[in-house]
């Protein structure tokens, strides 16, 4: 029975439980759907205003544009209404111009019409005073002309003889005020060299070092250089004498850097001579850049260059040539200038007229062939070349750059102080003297010094012993005495030595 109860209360307690769950259940589903529902009508509610607002952006947006089209047609009508009223004036102005032109022909027309009348009614004139005059008018005009000449032949020749003369004064005034103004913009040094320099020694006890014992050092450097070293009672000075100027400042340069050392001996004057001859290279090198820099001629060649700096140690009547090189160059550029023509040709003509005298006591030839082979070997301008050919009258002038030369050529050497004649000729006959020694094949070097009054000649002595050297003294003798005028006598020296050099390692 308390079972049965038991099951009853069990079962009525479930029904009532779960009854109780699906109420609760269902209060809670009402609960979570009415949210639902208000979510829902919130949305439907935002989607309306977020609709109505972008509606509201989309009129605006509408006005704008319907504001732009309306600005933009109204432009565009303006615009048209511009062109319109121009291509209104333009009509008008082609009709204009197409109204005077009509008239312009028209009087064009009568013009002609005119002109043609007047020389219909000429030729009739023409023709009815040849038949009164029974001549040609071709006739009549060499009637009239040998009749004008006739009766004033004599003052027609003058009046042209006035011309002339009045044309070519003018034409000199005119070239003298040129050159002398080139000559005035232009105040360049002129002062000629010398054949001798002189060396400061710091006591007169270096005189004694420098001379050596029994004279060899003294001698070796002359020897190595060709230079005379004079040493008298002139007090802390040397005096160094070569008609040849590279020879003189090597001497210079090598005895400057003797004294300077204090070790004076052969070995060691033969290496300061070495020295000296590099450093005249560097010299000659600089000597061309700077002339170069100078004168303002862009792109010469490096050789070139080298051969023109040569020009610093060679003279010409005592006139240092590359001076004279410069000076002729500026000269030149000034007379281009002032005639019209490219000064820069000018100026380059004028440096490079003397460059072969760089090598013309290497090389045979007047120094106007050398240098014009030496310009087409480098390829310079045909202008250059006929320019230098031609500033000695050698060869015919090409064009007036060839003038321009010849004249500041002449400028630079007839200056006052510019040249001396008796220096040139000395020297000349010094070179024609050493050129006949070394003339014989056994000479290997020789020098002019005491002015011409010796010379001193080196021979191989692989060549030729010491008997031979003997005749070959009597043969220079004698060749000179056959081919050279000069006064007093000269002594030929001739020096043979015999050097062993052995190395121990």
């Amino acid at each position: 029975m308390e079972i049965v109860i038991g099951l009853v209360v069990f079962v009525l307690g479930s029904s009532s439980g779960y009854f109780v769950r699906k109420t609760i259940a269902k209060n809670q589903a009402g609960t979570a759907e009415s949210k639902a529902t208000r979510i829902i009508e919130d949305a439907k509610i935002e989607a309306k205003q977020q609709l109505v607002e972008a509606k509201n952006k989309a009129i605006e947006a509408l006005e704008e544009v319907k504001k732009e089209e309306k600005k933009r047609r109204e432009f565009l009508q303006n615009a048209e209404k511009r062109l319109e009223t121009k291509e209104q004036k333009i009509d008008n102005r082609i009709s204009q111009l197409e109204k005077e032109r009509r008239t312009l022909q028209g009087k064009a027309n009568e013009i002609r019409k005119v002109r043609e009348e007047v020389l219909k009614v000429k030729e009739q004139q023409v023709e009815r005073l040849e038949q009164i005059a029974e001549m040609k008018k071709e006739d009549a005009k060499k009637v009239l002309l040998s009749l004008a000449e006739k009766d004033n032949k004599d003052e027609i020749v003058k009046k042209i003889s006035v011309l002339e003369r009045e044309k070519k004064e003018k034409i000199e005034t005119e070239a003298k005020n040129m050159m002398a103004t080139a000559m005035q913009r232009y105040a360049g040094s002129h002062a000629t060299d010398t054949t001798t320099t002189t060396v400061s020694i710091p006591s007169d006890e270096m005189k004694g070092r420098i001379i050596g014992r029994e004279g060899r050092n003294i001698k070796a450097l002359e020897r190595l250089t060709g230079a005379e070293v004079i040493v008298d009672d002139t007090p802390e000075a040397i005096v160094i004498s070569c008609f040849d100027p590279i020879r003189r400042e090597t001497a210079k340069i090598a005895l400057e850097k003797l004294i300077e050392d204090g070790r004076i001996h052969p070995a060691k004057i033969e290496e300061s001579v070495e020295n000296a001859r590099e450093e005249i290279n560097k010299r000659i090198k600089e000597a061309g850049e700077a002339a170069v820099y100078d004168v303002g001629i862009p792109g010469l060649e490096a050789k070139l260059s080298q051969l023109l700096g040569r020009l610093k140690y060679r003279t010409s009547y005592g006139q240092n040539v590359l001076l004279h090189s410069l000076e002729v160059a500026h000269i030149s550029g000034m007379l281009a200038a002032e005639l019209g023509l490219d000064t820069a040709i000018a100026k380059k003509a004028g440096l490079l007229h003397d460059i072969g005298k760089s090598v013309d006591h290497e090389i045979q030839g007047t120094h106007v062939e050398i240098g014009a082979n030496i310009l087409e070997k480098f390829k310079q301008p045909k202008k250059v070349i006929d320019a230098v050919k031609s500033h000695h009258e050698d060869y015919p002038f090409r064009d007036n750059y060839g003038f321009i030369i010849a004249a500041a050529d002449a400028l630079s050497a007839s200056r006052p102080g510019a040249r001396k004649d008796t220096l040139e000729n000395y020297l000349k006959r010094l070179r024609e003297l050493e050129d006949v020694v070394l003339s014989f094949g056994e000479v290997d070097k020789c020098y002019a010094i005491q002015a011409g009054r010796e010379v001193r000649v080196f021979v191989n002595p692989d060549k030729i012993g010491d008997l031979d050297s003997i005749k070959l003294a009597k043969k220079i003798a004698q060749k000179i005495e056959e081919d050279l005028n000069y006064p007093g006598e000269i002594k030929i020296n001739v020096l043979r030595e015999t050097r062993s050099v052995e190395y121990a390692r």
